[in-house]
C-alpha cells in the first residue's frame, strides 16, 4: 500500500516538473518571438526596399550668371584740356582699361579729344564716378544696359547640339561604304563646321563686349575767337601770276576759236546769203 501511494506522488511530480519546464520554455520561445517582432520589420523591409529618396523641393531655381552689355557717352567741358587729359590716361591705367580710338581736335574756336575706352565691367561704374567727381562741366551722359543673357544661353545650346551631331556624322563617315555617302556626309559635316565657327565668333564677340564695357568720351575746351587773316603773296608775285594766268587764258581762247572751226565754216556762207538778201531788199525798193 505504502509503495502503490510512493508511486503515485512520484508520477505526479515528473508530471509537474515537465509542466513547469514546458511553460517556462514556451515563455522563452514567446519573449524570442517578441524580440524578433521588434527587430525584423526593420530589417526586412531594408532588405525589401530601398530607402525613399529625399523629397524634392516644388520649386527649384537655376543660378545663372547675368550676361549685360554695358555702354555709355560722356561730355566734357573743361579748362585745361591737357592736364584733363593726363587725369583720364591715370583713371584708364589704374581701371586696367585701354583707347579702342583717339581722336585730337584743333580749330579757332575749340580743342577736343574723342576717346573711345573699353573698360572692365567691374570697374565701370567706378570709372564713370571718378570722371564725374574731377574738374569739367557733364554736358551730357548716356548709359545704356543691354541683357543678353538668353542669347547667350540659347547660343550655346546650339553649339552643344551642333558638336553632337558632328561627332555623329564623323562616326558615320568611318561607316560610309559608297561614294555617294561619302560625299554627303562630308557635305554635311562641312556645313555644320561653318556653323560652328560662325556660332564660336559670335558668342566670343558677346563675352568680350560683356567683360568689358565701352565708353565713348568727348573733352572739349572753348577758345576765344581770333581773326587770322590768309596769307597773300607780295606785289610782285602777284604780278606774276596774273602775267601767267592771262597768257594762259589767251592761249586757251585761241585753242577754243580752233575748237570750234566747222561752226566757222558756216557762217560763212550764211553771212554772205544774208547780205545778197539786204542787197536785193534796197534794189526793191
Amino acid at each position: 500500500m505504502m509503495k502503490s501511494i510512493f508511486l503515485i506522488l512520484f508520477t505526479a511530480f515528473l508530471i509537474i516538473s515537465c509542466t513547469q519546464k514546458d511553460g517556462s520554455m514556451e515563455a522563452e520561445a514567446f519573449a524570442d518571438f517578441d524580440m524578433e517582432e521588434e527587430i525584423m520589420p526593420i530589417t526586412r523591409q531594408q532588405a525589401i526596399s530601398p530607402p525613399s529618396s529625399p523629397e524634392v523641393p516644388l520649386t527649384t531655381k537655376e543660378v545663372v550668371k547675368k550676361k549685360i552689355i554695358k555702354d555709355g557717352r560722356i561730355g566734357l567741358k573743361v579748362n585745361d584740356l591737357e592736364l584733363t587729359k593726363t587725369r583720364i590716361d591715370s583713371l584708364v591705367k589704374k581701371h586696367g582699361a585701354y583707347y579702342s580710338n583717339e581722336n585730337m581736335n584743333n580749330t579757332d574756336w575749340q580743342s577736343s579729344y574723342s576717346l573711345t575706352i573699353r573698360i572692365p565691367s567691374s570697374n565701370f561704374e567706378s570709372f564713370i564716378h571718378s570722371i564725374e567727381t574731377g574738374k569739367g562741366e557733364i554736358l551730357y551722359k548716356e548709359i545704356d544696359a543691354r541683357d543678353v543673357t538668353d542669347e547667350f544661353i540659347d547660343l550655346e545650346t546650339r553649339l552643344q547640339t551642333k558638336r553632337a551631331y558632328l561627332k555623329r556624322y564623323r562616326d558615320l563617315l568611318g561607316m560610309a561604304k559608297t561614294v555617294k555617302e561619302i560625299l554627303e556626309i562630308e557635305e554635311k559635316i562641312r556645313r555644320l563646321e561653318e556653323e560652328i565657327e560662325s556660332t564660336t565668333g559670335r558668342l566670343k564677340y558677346l563675352s568680350d563686349l560683356v567683360d568689358y564695357s565701352t565708353l565713348r568720351l568727348n573733352i572739349e575746351k572753348q577758345k576765344d575767337f581770333k581773326y587770322n587773316p590768309e596769307k597773300r603773296d607780295k606785289f610782285s608775285e602777284r604780278v606774276k601770276q596774273s602775267l601767267s594766268k592771262g597768257w594762259f587764258g589767251f592761249i586757251d581762247f585761241l585753242l577754243l576759236l580752233i575748237k570750234n572751226w566747222p561752226f566757222w565754216l558756216m557762217i560763212v556762207p550764211v553771212a554772205y546769203l544774208f547780205k545778197r538778201f539786204r542787197k536785193r531788199k534796197k534794189k526793191d525798193k
